[in-house]
Order: C-alpha cells, then sequence, then structure tokens
C-alpha cells in the first residue's frame, strides 16, 4: 500500500497540485489524503471507502486507474489472504441475515407482539375468586332457613296458663 501512496503522491507532486487543492476539489479531508499517500490504511474504518477513495484520487490526479487497483486489489489480496475460508463465511452469513431482516415487511396485520404473559398476577386473581366463594358459601351454610319455632311454644305456654 506503500508503493501505491507513494505512486499517487508522486503524480500530485508532478502535476503541481497542493493537498489542499486535491482536497478542496474532491471533498475529502487533507489528512485522509495524507493517510493514503503514506499508506497508513489503519486510519481507514472501510476498506471499500478508502478503495473508492483511491479510485477517486486516482481519477482526478489522472493515472493510470487500471494500475491503481491493480495495485489496491494485490494489496487487498495479501492482506485478506490471511483470513480462513470460515471466518468469511460466517461472516456472509452474518450480514445476509441481517439485510434478510432488513427486507422483511411489517404491517399492523402482520406483527406478532410478544407479549409475555406473567403468571403472578392471574394466580392472584384465582386466588381472591376461590377466597370469596368460600366465605360465600359459609355464610350462606351457617344460615338456618328452618323458621324457629320459639314463637309457638310461648303461645302454647300461655294459653296453658
Amino acid at each position: 500500500m506503500k508503493e501505491l501512496g507513494e505512486y499517487l503522491k508522486s503524480a500530485r507532486i508532478k502535476n503541481g497540485i497542493s493537498l489542499t487543492e486535491v482536497s478542496e476539489d474532491l471533498n475529502l479531508s487533507t489528512a485522509l489524503l495524507e493517510n493514503i499517500e503514506s499508506g497508513n490504511v489503519r486510519a481507514f474504518k472501510d476498506i471499500y471507502e478508502l478503495r473508492d477513495n483511491i479510485k477517486k484520487y486516482a481519477k482526478y490526479l489522472g493515472v493510470e486507474t487500471d494500475k491503481v487497483n491493480e495495485q489496491f486489489n494485490d494489496f487487498l489480496f495479501e492482506k485478506t489472504s490471511k483470513i480462513s475460508l470460515d471466518d468469511i463465511r460466517m461472516a456472509r452469513e452474518k450480514e445476509k441475515n441481517k439485510t434478510e431482516e432488513k427486507k422483511k415487511v411489517s404491517s399492523p396485520y402482520t406483527l406478532t407482539y410478544g407479549t409475555k404473559i406473567k403468571p403472578l398476577p392471574i394466580i392472584i386473581f384465582i386466588s381472591i375468586v376461590l377466597l370469596l366463594l368460600i366465605i360465600v358459601f359459609l355464610i350462606f351454610s351457617n344460615i338456618d332457613t328452618t323458621p324457629t319455632r320459639v314463637d309457638e311454644l310461648f303461645i302454647i305456654k300461655e294459653d296453658i296458663r
């Protein structure tokens, strides 16, 4: 990557263009351009963004973009060839799952709400209802519905006297 950066830097100097001019014309920061020219790949979070910026820079300088792309691809191959195939497959699967989740269409009619039924309030409600039923049963079972015969006995006693 350093060779590519040096190549782009020499092309810029050969054309007599300063970093600030390139920065203004391409809307890229001078720090980014300096990192490209020095070959500092770690300054970039996204390798694809780096590739696109290098393409823009090479096109701006009027150098052979095919040569620049080839050098960058060689660098990229060297860097990524150290990654195992399993890691690449796992990364693809993760990315595929993310894009599938984003593509899912949801509407109020197809949404399933993940409401979880909490058992404690249901148990408390059932317990209160059962307790009330038991109280009502006890009250009605202790009520004597037979008429009291006390009044009749008093009347009979008075008649006998």
